[in-house]
């Protein structure tokens, strides 16, 4: 006998518009004005190097899923492959040599995502495990910057030459330059002292704007925040791991600022200088490798700023965002394990509440 359910009877469904398409098309979009500014300022060099880099992220991840025996279309349409590839060129050198995309890449598709099942299962984010990889395999072409040569100036490479130097390994010994970061750690170790080193290296507005040698992840700081403010205002992510990575770092530099102002920098150099906002915003809060619970997510932001500042000012690297995500990337499953949110009619204990009187109003 067939059992006919009233449609009053059937339980509520709440239809929402997130999906993994969309999410991953608003994190691209908020990052577009960064990323169109940093390929203007670095040239056709970057623009090869960034295009490399993405076909080398969709090609990777069509490769796994041919050899796993799953659906094409599907995955390689939800842009998390497309967003990887993004992200990664993003801490690049842009003037790296077209391989060093690829290679990337590749790491980040099959060995930091597809290996653990794809999209939802990897421990770490992709993009940062190439990230490091390549700094640790290939130290002289992960740290080779060059000093902004805005697209069609005077001093910019041509359609050729940019070709020469991506594809063909041809030296841009005229355009090299470093980063503040690693200016600023040389100069320091040699003696000098922030008050000589910084007044003709850096201001405040050159870091914000994004007039300074780095990837296209460390210029334009304004232009990235404005990104993240996009994302909080769509809802893509939340504040909580934002605000206490910066936070944490903004502390941090403010006391040591005040203990020896001449070899600690102040906070606005270290929010605006590097990758600092674009892992505030962008990389930590990878939902698939973060904390799920809003105090969890504290304190995974509170964990990558201080291990930024850390391996900053003290460690053998001058930028430390790759390592402090993934750092604490391999902590977020403790973090989920202690710090759990609070089941809706139990306490935090997950013990059930007691009411006060028929009505059933919690205490």
């Amino acid at each position: 006998m067939r059992l006919e359910t009233p449609a009053a009877q059937c339980g509520p469904f709440a239809h929402d518009l997130v999906s993994i398409p969309r999410t991953m098309g608003l994190v691209m979009l908020a990052l577009a004005p960064a990323t169109l500014f940093g390929l203007w300022q670095f040239g056709w060099p970057a623009i090869w190097l960034f295009l490399a880099t993405l076909a080398g992220a969709l090609l990777a991840e069509i490769l796994s899923l041919w050899l796993a025996g799953k659906p094409i279309r599907p995955d390689l349409s939800d842009g998390t492959a497309l967003l990887t590839g993004w992200l990664l060129a993003m801490t690049l050198p842009p003037w790296a040599p077209w391989w060093i995309g690829v290679v990337g890449a590749l790491l980040a598709i099959v060995v930091a995502k597809q290996v653990f099942g794809g999209v939802g299962q990897n421990l770490f984010n992709p993009a940062m495990v190439a990230r490091v990889a390549l700094l640790i395999a290939f130290p002289l072409e992960m740290t080779s910057f060059v000093a902004p040569t805005p697209l069609f100036s005077a001093e910019a490479p041509g359609l050729v030459e940019s070709l020469a130097i991506t594809f063909g390994g041809q030296g841009f010994d005229a355009f090299s330059g470093a980063t503040v970061l690693g200016q600023v750690r040389t100069e320091l170790g040699q003696g000098e002292t922030l008050a000589t080193i910084l007044p003709d290296l850096y201001t405040p507005l050159s870091g914000a704007v994004g007039t300074v040698a780095g990837s296209l992840g460390e210029t334009s700081a304004l232009l990235l925040l404005l990104g993240g403010l996009f994302l909080l205002y769509k809802r893509v992510i939340t504040w909580h791991i934002p605000v206490a990575l910066l936070g944490t770092i903004a502390v941090l530099a403010t006391l040591m600022h005040l203990i020896d102002p001449e070899h600690y920098a102040g906070p606005l150099y270290h929010l605006v200088s590097g990758a600092t906002l674009l892992g505030a915003f962008f990389i930590a809060t990878d939902p698939v490798t973060s904390p799920v619970s809003a105090r969890g997510q504290l304190l995974f932001g509170a964990g990558c700023g201080l291990l930024i500042y850390v391996i900053r000012t003290w460690a053998g690297y001058p930028e430390g965002v790759a390592f402090a995500v993934l750092l604490m990337n391999a902590c977020a499953p403790l973090i989920d394990h202690y710090v759990k949110p609070r089941i809706y009619g139990r306490d935090r204990r997950g013990r059930p509440l007691e009411y006060a009187n028929d009505a059933e109003t919690p205490r």
